[in-house]
């Protein structure tokens, strides 16, 4: 996407968009729909329904159904995704560490760096797929840095209950 495409354009309330995940390198790794539900100057929050097959994950399990209200950044190396089923009780949070997500008309992509944390409903933060991030060799020096600046800040922000993480049962 061009520069023009990166901040987050005048994406309007129940516009339905597609959402694209792409590797470190740039390929898409899938796509699914979701509408957005509220935009703010460099981002947008939506929803979207788990419609893939049930995925054990051994932290959570996500099902078809599953509510996700997602959070993505033209200016922030990460995305949040809060899981509720489909009765709206809370899960937790997926947060991607990723390069700022890109927004179209109709669209919004994010390239996926690996490193993930999962933020369970009671607040134990889970590090996911360190071997995958350190192995990755299409991933430079700086989006490196910028990685785990990023997974800091995640937990910074869990461990002081900054939205949306304000919701922590415990």
């Amino acid at each position: 996407m061009s520069d023009e495409q990166s901040q987050a354009p005048e994406l309007a309330v129940g516009q339905a968009v597609t959402i694209c995940k792409l590797s470190s390198a740039g390929a898409q790794v899938f796509a699914y729909q979701g509408v957005i539900a509220r935009t703010f100057p460099a981002g947008a929050q939506l929803d979207a329904r788990w419609t893939r097959s049930r995925m054990e994950l051994g932290y959570t399990t996500f099902e078809p159904g599953d509510h996700f209200i997602e959070w993505f950044f033209a200016d922030r190396w990460y995305n949040i995704m809060e899981v509720r089923d489909v009765g709206e009780s809370l899960k937790g949070w997926y947060c991607n560490v990723t390069h700022p997500a890109e927004f179209g008309r109709d669209r919004i992509c994010y390239r996926d760096l690996a490193l993930d944390l999962w933020v369970a409903a009671d607040g134990a933060m889970t590090t996911l797929d360190e071997d995958e991030f350190d192995a990755d060799a299409a991933i430079d020096a700086h989006a490196r840095a910028q990685a785990l600046h990023a997974l800091d800040h995640l937990r910074a922000m869990v461990i002081h209950r900054l939205s949306p993480f304000d919701t922590l049962t415990r």
